[in-house]
């Protein structure tokens, strides 16, 4: 903060955010060698002479990396350059072990995107996108937190992980945007398959760009940007603090600097690394090593043929043309696992409202009580189909199903189907008439308060006496069938 001024009323000033995210590309080696990406790995065991930067190493374009790219950007309704180029972005840290990084500048492969979002009340934003470029990430640096020795060590395992940068318009105005924002862009990314999106190994990363300004018309005020957030609570917690320290500043009389911050998801506090770098800071220049890159409207076309729906799109047929809810829509769509299972199911023959139902409200406490998710559950989707079609055809209830059938087949593995569980463990229901009908006279029989409460008038008991049915039958019998049978006797008691 510099000289001081007048204090200034910010109560109303109205923020200016800007989202810089940086996503891993799911290939399997690096973006210019032939070195693993996989994580996890003992640290510097990753590594070969081109990621380390040693002399006379040359770097080769991964091709997958730049389709993947490609890909994201078209998506994002991106403009794509038919030629672009490689460029030396140079700066010193530990990590950076040619001290420059292979990104591009002035010759972005996309430009002029757009990504639409929904905000928590209903309220749709479309969210502009100035770039998509291709660059290659740092590696990290380890520290001893046993606080004996203070040491710290250099891990380029990621040095060279094929990363795209998608910069987004200042078009942001609350910490919530940004956080729907990133949310948004992070599904889009797992519906293409180009990236897993996994923020706590650093395959997902956000620096935003904060300012405030008086009026929505005012010009842009000085911005400050925090770097690599992790999280989309992160992102949104950090935004709404920079916005009310950038209006304590200017409250105060003060002035903000252009600077470079990290935001402490612990803590909630904000601290300044430096003061922020311009591009003149980097020295760009043309990568000499590397040709740049030419594509043909044939190369495009491939690339669009690759993409399939995405979540919006998704949404929209659910509720449309399957006619789920919008809630049940968006639950299968939020999770893309899930709804790639969903449509496997509709692939099998079951009802699009019978699946849904299934995999959102009975299967998901059953699998959270195993540590568990669809996709990793192990039954396969023809699997848990024989067991909606069970339940259909009557052969099984679906309380029977949701609590022994299917835990059953988990503890199995899917490697027992659903029939041979029904039929081990007696499950099958009941369905013949003359045998129910001789139990509800028996339950009848043994509920003589309920039955009187029932013939003066009292109609709700009928649930009561509906249950002591089940019950005496331990579930197995046909509840469609044990219902119209029990209310046909109770209206007879009635009538005399």
């Amino acid at each position: 903060m510099s000289s001081m001024a007048a204090p200034v009323d910010t109560r109303t000033w109205q923020p200016v955010i800007g989202l810089e995210v940086h996503a891993q590309l799911k290939t399997d080696t690096k973006l210019f060698c032939g070195c693993e990406t996989s994580f996890g790995a003992p640290a510097n065991t990753k590594v070969c002479p081109v990621c380390l930067g040693l002399p006379g190493s040359l770097p080769v374009m991964n091709g997958k990396a730049f389709r993947f790219a490609l890909k994201a950007a078209l998506a994002l309704n991106c403009t794509i350059a038919k030629f672009t180029k490689w460029d030396r972005k140079n700066y010193y840290y530990p990590d950076l072990p040619k001290n420059y990084q292979i990104s591009q500048y002035d010759l972005p492969f996309a430009t002029k995107g757009w990504l639409d979002i929904t905000l928590p009340d209903g309220q749709a934003r479309r969210i502009g996108i100035t770039r998509v470029h291709l660059e290659e990430d740092a590696g990290k640096l380890l520290h001893d937190e046993s606080g004996a020795g203070g040491e710290s060590g250099v891990d380029l395992n990621r040095a060279g992980t094929p990363l795209i940068e998608i910069v987004s318009e200042p078009d942001l105005r609350t910490p919530a945007e940004a956080r729907a924002y990133m949310e948004a862009l992070a599904k889009v990314l797992l519906y293409l398959d180009v990236c897993d999106c996994n923020m706590q190994e650093g395959s997902l990363r956000c620096d935003a760009n904060v300012s405030i300004r008086p009026t929505a018309d005012a010009p842009f005020k000085t911005r400050r940007e925090i770097k690599n957030m992790n999280s989309f609570r992160f992102v949104e917690a950090a935004v709404e603090t920079e916005i009310g320290e950038q209006k304590e500043i200017y409250a105060n009389g003060g002035t903000v600097l252009q600077q470079t911050r990290l935001f402490n998801g612990q803590t909630g506090e904000i601290r300044t690394m430096r003061n922020k770098e311009e591009a003149s800071d980097y020295r760009y220049f043309p990568e000499p090593d590397l040709p740049p890159v030419t594509l043909t409207e044939a190369d495009l076309d491939g690339v669009r043929g690759e993409i399939t729906e995405l979540p919006e799109e998704r949404l929209k047929r659910y509720m449309e043309v399957l006619k789920l809810s919008e809630k049940d829509a968006g639950v299968l769509v939020e999770f893309k696992e899930m709804g790639d299972y969903f449509e496997q199911l509709l692939a099998e023959g079951i009802a699009a409202k019978t699946a849904a139902n299934w995999l959102i409200s009975d299967c998901q406490g059953v699998l959270k009580e195993k540590y568990l998710t669809i996709a990793t559950c192990g039954i396969a989707p023809k699997a848990m189909a024989d067991l909606l079609k069970l339940v259909e055809a009557g052969t099984v209830n679906r309380a029977s199903a949701k609590s022994t059938v299917f835990p059953a087949m988990l503890d199995a593995k899917g490697e027992k189907s659903a029939e041979a569980i029904v039929k081990e463990q007696g499950l099958a229901q009941v369905s013949d008439s003359g045998e129910i009908e001789k139990k509800i006279d028996e339950v009848l029989a043994k509920s003589e308060k309920l039955v009187k409460d029932y013939l003066s008038g009292k109609d709700a008991v009928v649930n009561a006496l509906f249950g002591a049915c089940m019950k005496a039958f331990q579930g197995k019998a046909n509840p469609a069938v044990i219902r119209p049978l029990l209310e046909q006797k109770l209206k007879k008691l009635r009538e005399g």
